[in-house]
């Protein structure tokens, strides 16, 4: 078992919010954020929206980052690599916290200079199978004046964490209000939800 696992789940216990500093291997961060250099060198990055399939809007006073859907039908290595890591953490989960997640999703999330994402919840309010939400940062020797953290609101206990490479966050979808404050420089992550169904 994945010590990083342990970390990621224990401190999630402990906090609301689980944060793994060293969940992705640094080679698999470049490789991952080279992945996402050339889909948006190809223009196939696009807008983010808001809301699921059936209310979507797109409103970049809301947010204004790019994505793209990761699937294994691309058969790229990396994003495998990246979906075996999540196959091995979301069987962990079920066996030690019993929480019965039955699939995931995830995209590339690019925030140019000057992005952002306004607060939000990640859970519809019309369909409850996001459980989880997970973040991992793409982005090496990140400095606190590049901005670009992500901010979670908590009674009493707001927290703001660095993007840096390697890093997950770990929260319940419905529970905790969070947005990405500006960035300085680009950013890149890989974000998604473990969901029941």
């Amino acid at each position: 078992m994945d010590a990083s696992f342990e970390t990621l789940i224990t401190s999630f216990i402990e906090n609301n919010v689980g944060i793994a500093d060293d969940f992705l291997s640094d080679d698999l961060c470049q490789h991952l954020k080279q992945n996402m250099l050339t889909l948006n060198e190809s223009h196939q990055m696009k807008a983010a929206g808001v809301g699921n399939d059936s209310k979507m809007i797109y409103d970049n006073t809301i947010r204004n980052d790019k994505i793209y859907w990761l699937d294994r039908k691309h058969n790229n290595e990396f994003e495998n690599a990246f979906f075996d890591k999540m196959d091995a953490f979301v069987a962990h989960l079920n066996q030690s916290c019993f929480t019965n997640i039955k699939s995931y999703e995830f995209h590339y999330s690019l925030y140019e200079v000057g992005s952002f994402y306004k607060p939000h919840f990640d859970q519809f309010e019309d369909d409850a199978k996001r459980q989880f939400s997970m973040i991992s940062y793409l982005n090496p020797n990140w400095k606190p004046t590049d901005g670009g953290e992500l901010k979670i609101y908590q009674t009493n206990n707001n927290q703001t964490i660095a993007p840096t490479q390697g890093k997950t966050v770990f929260f319940k979808s419905q529970d905790l209000e969070h947005e990405v404050l500006v960035t300085n420089e680009r950013r890149f992550s890989v974000t998604g939800w473990l969901k029941r169904g």
